[in-house]
């Protein structure tokens, strides 16, 4: 009996990821074993910076509320309570947006917070 070798799948998996460590520095983006270990390190990276993205952008979103709060007159921490106290669902996304973009809705915005804290 003859012996098989499984080449063209072996070629297909090689270069599967060699295309994946295209760009790469040196020997990991042409060398299988190198690239190998390039790849999946870069996968891994992948995979925790998504997480992380999501709170780098939660901070600015703070930092861009908390600079017009206090150019409103108050500080985070009261803006947000003042919101919960009135019952508004706005989420930190919407206000950070407001905030760049819009000054005159975020300051309504903050003038119902602040009825709401002085209830």
């Amino acid at each position: 009996m003859s012996r098989s070798t499984n080449a063209t799948a072996s070629r297909r998996r090689r270069k599967k990821l060699l295309n994946r460590a295209k760009g790469f520095y040196g020997d990991k983006k042409n060398h299988f074993r190198q690239s190998k270990n390039a790849v999946m390190k870069a996968l891994s990276f992948n995979y925790i910076h998504r997480k992380a993205k999501k709170a780098l952008f939660r901070s600015v979103w703070i930092i861009r509320i908390g600079v017009a709060a206090k150019a409103n007159g108050l500080s985070y921490s009261r803006l947000m309570y003042g919101l919960k106290l009135a019952g508004s669902n706005i989420d930190r996304k919407q206000l950070a947006h407001l905030a760049a973009f819009d000054a005159k809705a975020f300051s309504e915005i903050a003038n119902t917070a602040m009825k709401a804290l002085k209830k």
